[in-house]
């Protein structure tokens, strides 16, 4: 555990804002991938929202279009943590345990800095590292001087197409710290994320995800988001 997260600290840093609304990047822990090794992996995304009422019929249409005809559904807890340094940008590292699936592992997730120069590229891109740790991970973290930035609750439902995963969550505030009883819904949409894992250099994914978003219109427009724009 030690060894990956000096690993991460050698990293690039993401500069990613620390407000809950940028937390459109994380996806639910039963769908997170497990890396390992020294496989340099790259998280290609695409991102939109819906008003509540088109819920519906957004799932309707997913239903029809995924492999799965039923979605998983999650109930996740997000912590968001920073470590600072000399740097002018604090290292960020997320961590997610869920809420409805009791014993399963505890997540640690680092993203790096995305990359939106190319326009042939149709997707977001960047780099994603993402071990399943034990329970005892924040403290483990506190002991690393990481401290927490926020919480917020995800909760939401999970398709598969193929290799690429189709998340439609709702953002919950918590309003008494580490309370995850007490929550109430940040907005009166829900987040929409098209998103593949996969070894760097395979960019003909973003081709997939591209038709497949296109499939999805007038019900959710998917764009290549710029972190940035959002700051």
């Amino acid at each position: 555990m030690i060894q990956k997260v000096s690993t991460l600290q050698s990293s690039s840093v993401s500069t990613e804002h620390s407000e809950v609304g940028d937390t459109m990047e994380a996806p639910p822990v039963s769908m997170m991938p497990v890396t390992g090794g020294t496989i340099n992996m790259m998280e290609y995304l695409l991102q939109g929202s819906i008003l509540d009422q088109s819920l519906e019929s957004l799932l309707h249409r997913l239903r029809g279009l995924c492999d799965n005809m039923e979605p998983e559904t999650f109930l996740d807890h997000e912590m968001v943590f920073l470590l600072k340094g000399q740097q002018a940008s604090p290292f960020v590292l997320r961590t997610r345990r869920s809420l409805d699936k009791p014993g399963t592992p505890w997540h640690l997730r680092y993203l790096g800095q995305p990359e939106m120069g190319d326009k042939n590229r149709h997707a977001l891109v960047r780099n994603c590292v993402d071990i399943a740790t034990s329970e005892n991970l924040t403290d483990f973290l506190v002991e690393m001087g990481f401290r927490m930035d926020h919480e917020f609750v995800a909760k939401g439902h999970v398709f598969r197409k193929g290799i690429m995963k189709i998340v439609v969550y709702k953002i919950f505030r918590i309003l008494i710290p580490g309370n995850t009883d007490n929550i109430e819904p940040l907005s009166l949409s829900y987040l929409v994320e098209l998103s593949v894992v996969a070894p760097a250099g395979q960019d003909v994914v973003s081709d997939d995800m591209r038709s497949f978003a296109e499939q999805l219109k007038p019900l959710v427009q998917l764009e290549k988001i710029d972190p940035k724009r959002l700051m």
